[in-house]
């Protein structure tokens, strides 16, 4: 580290938001969990279908 002290460079033109200004989050919790429910539906299906298909039927 070093003793000597540095002049920082200071941006002068920096503009704070206001808090309403904020454009709102679209919410994409609720779109993950659905597509993530479709893809394990579809990969059930499958799996029940393997099984369909090695399933011994000469018992």
């Amino acid at each position: 580290m070093s003793t000597d002290k540095e002049q920082l460079d200071v941006e002068e033109d920096f503009i704070a938001v206001e808090a309403d200004e904020v454009e709102p989050v679209v919410e994409v919790a609720k779109t993950n969990l659905s597509k993530r429910r479709t893809i394990d539906n579809l990969l059930e299906e499958r799996r029940l279908q393997r099984q369909l298909a090695d399933y011994d039927f000469d018992l």
